[in-house]
């Protein structure tokens, strides 16, 4: 499986990577809701399982994935932006529903 960020992405998990209440976790992308053809994300910090594939970006951050959710979560990608305002956009381009 494959996954993306930006640069603000990176600086921002980095930076929640190093905190106390991250300490020994990762971040997960995980679905918050399905719709059929396309699916909400959010990210959240976990240990992996052995349903997870652990990708690793090309910022060197790992992101865990389940395995089980392959369909939407492969090729994700994680953004985040400060303006209009700031936060995380996660979508999967490769399910054709950039808004999502």
């Amino acid at each position: 499986m494959k996954v993306k960020i930006n640069r603000n992405a990176a600086k921002i998990l980095n930076k929640m990577l190093n905190d106390e209440e991250s300490e020994g976790k990762m971040i997960r992308v995980i679905i918050t809701e399905n719709h059929g053809n396309h699916a909400h994300y959010a990210l959240q910090f976990d240990h992996p399982t052995e349903h997870d594939e652990i990708v690793e970006t090309d910022k060197g951050i790992k992101i865990l994935l389940d395995k089980r959710d392959e369909e939407f979560l492969d090729g994700v990608w994680i953004q985040f932006f400060y303006v209009p305002e700031e936060g995380f956009e996660i979508t999967n381009p490769t399910k054709g529903h950039v808004g999502h």
